[in-house]
């Protein structure tokens, strides 16, 4: 899957896209998603919001949380379900890792090194 062209200008929408994930963007080439992500959205259409920056429903966009052995993790927030996904160490795909109904698993993921890198090698 391949990405669209990024924002050229900040607009009123782009309130809840961090800044950090705008240092990334340019560079991005496509996107993996994970079998488990796949699962766990299926009634969710989020990537092309995400992907977009352009839905004002987020309470968080691009919100960074981390680096994982080289990769930024950030995290996405709609209606209560906190999406989680990472850019891989050559900064061109973005990786759709997990996506999580409940603030206490998701927490619990974030803080386990070893799931997320068990994560990040199954997709490439």
């Amino acid at each position: 899957m391949t990405l669209k062209n990024s924002c050229s200008v900040e607009r009123d929408f782009c309130k809840n896209c961090h800044n950090h994930f705008a240092q990334f963007r340019p560079s991005l080439k496509g996107i993996l998603v994970s079998r488990r992500f796949e699962k766990e959205t299926e009634k969710l259409s989020v990537i092309d919001d995400i992907l977009g920056c352009d839905n004002i429903n987020y309470t968080e966009l691009h919100k960074f949380e981390k680096h994982v052995d080289d990769h930024p993790i950030f995290r996405a927030k709609i209606d209560g379900v906190h999406i989680l996904y990472a850019i891989d160490k050559e900064r061109k795909l973005l990786l759709f890792l997990r996506s999580f109904d409940n603030f206490s698993r998701y927490k619990k993921f974030l803080g386990d090194h070893r799931e997320i890198r068990r994560t990040l090698s199954g997709m490439g």
